[in-house]
Formats: structure tokens, C-alpha cells, sequence
């Protein structure tokens, strides 16, 4: 409620007063990852509530990217940039050219916060989880129904001639096999591809993202 007092969270500290320098009387608004913000005045080291409600930034459309894993850190920008654009969940995925084969508890904690600090900095009010990898097989019998798999040599569907998918599938460098893009079409997955140019593992979902929620007037 306003007038409400307390600590300048832990988690944002350096952030707010290394990193921005903000000092007392600057405003900041502060996200509680499920969809409601305070604005904040701050004040003697605290954060003074000057009013809480509900945050805007939230797309209407929920869209799933199942990212298959990169190698080193090009899985960063992925989170960062498509948490911006408005994705609502990472789901990773394991297929068969993937260097990397899986996420140790560290890294995928890294990839969390760099999802948490983009959502704040696009002031998104829900943080995008960002789910641990599984196989691909595994992945496509948990898939929801309408989901797209993106395959760079597919010559028929746009992405933009379908219905809104509720997810994406998107290959590592290197894409998906003609047998992992088949058993994908036997679960009931459609195929489509974005366009004639072949693009880098680590844009397309942000490019992807960008199409469909520019149609529901969620970006652009």
C-alpha cells in the first residue's frame, strides 16, 4: 500500500546504487515477477511506496521458443533479447546436432537472472521461466497442440500464413535432421520456415517472436 517502507531489496542493490547510482528521492519501480509493480521513491536506503497496481507490459499472446542448447554463452542474448520482445517461456531441448548436451545448475541459474534483469529492464511484470533441457523426443510429447517447428530448408509454410502458435521449436547451429523435422510432423507439429535466408541459431527466436506478436499488437 502507499507509504509502505522497506529495505532496497538485496537482489537489485548494486544495480540501483553501484551500477545506476541512483540516490535518495530517485523513483524506481520495483516487479514482483507475477505481474504487479510498486513505484518507489527512494529513501535513506529504503524504497517508500508511492502507489502498487498492476503491470502493462505483459503480451497477450503466451508464446513458448523450446530453444534447442548453443554453444558457449549464445544462449544469452537468446534469453535477454526475446524476453524483451515479450516470450513468456524458454522451454531448452536436446536434439541430435547440439554441441552442447546439457545446462549445469550454475549456468542455468545465470540464464534465469539474465531472463529476470531483461523482464525488469523491458518492464515486463511476469519473469519468463526458463525450464531445464530435455530431449527433443521427450519434448514433442508434451507440446501443445498448434506449435510450429521452424526448419530452415523448408520451402513451403511462412510462419506468417498460420494460425498463432502457442510454440516454437528452434534448431542449434546446424538445425534440426530431415528425421527429427519427420517425427516432429508425427506429433502433430507443423513445419514452416521464415523465409530465403538462413539465419543464425541465436535470431531467430527473437526474429520469430517479433512476427507473431507484432500481429496481436504485442510489438511494433
Amino acid at each position: 500500500m502507499a507509504g509502505e517502507r522497506f529495505p532496497l531489496p538485496a537482489s537489485i542493490a548494486h544495480q540501483v546504487q553501484r551500477v545506476l547510482r541512483l540516490r535518495d528521492g530517485a523513483a524506481i519501480v520495483l516487479l514482483d515477477g507475477a505481474g504487479e509493480e510498486a513505484r518507489c521513491r527512494l529513501e535513506a536506503g529504503d524504497c517508500l511506496v508511492e502507489s502498487r497496481g498492476q503491470v502493462g507490459g505483459e503480451p497477450r499472446h503466451q508464446l513458448t521458443v523450446w530453444q534447442a542448447l548453443l554453444r558457449g554463452d549464445h544462449l544469452e542474448p537468446v534469453i535477454r533479447h526475446a524476453t524483451e520482445v515479450g516470450i513468456a517461456r524458454f522451454a531448452l531441448i536436446v536434439s541430435e546436432h547440439c554441441v552442447a548436451r546439457d545446462v549445469s545448475a550454475q549456468r542455468l541459474e545465470r540464464l534465469r537472472a539474465i531472463a529476470r534483469e531483461a523482464a525488469e529492464q523491458s518492464e515486463r511484470g511476469v519473469m519468463p521461466a526458463v525450464d531445464p533441457p530435455v530431449p527433443l523426443e521427450e519434448a514433442l510429447t508434451a507440446v501443445d497442440e498448434g506449435s510450429v517447428l521452424l526448419y530452415e530448408r523448408h520451402g513451403g509454410l511462412r510462419l506468417t500464413e498460420l494460425p498463432l502458435p502457442p510454440g516454437l521449436f528452434i534448431g542449434p547451429e546446424g538445425g534440426f535432421t530431415p528425421d527429427e523435422v519427420a517425427a516432429a510432423e508425427q506429433a502433430g507439429l507443423t513445419i514452416a520456415g521464415l523465409g530465403p535466408r538462413i539465419l543464425r541459431s541465436e535470431t531467430v527466436a527473437v526474429a520469430a517472436a517479433a512476427v507473431i506478436l507484432s500481429r496481436t499488437g504485442d510489438f511494433a
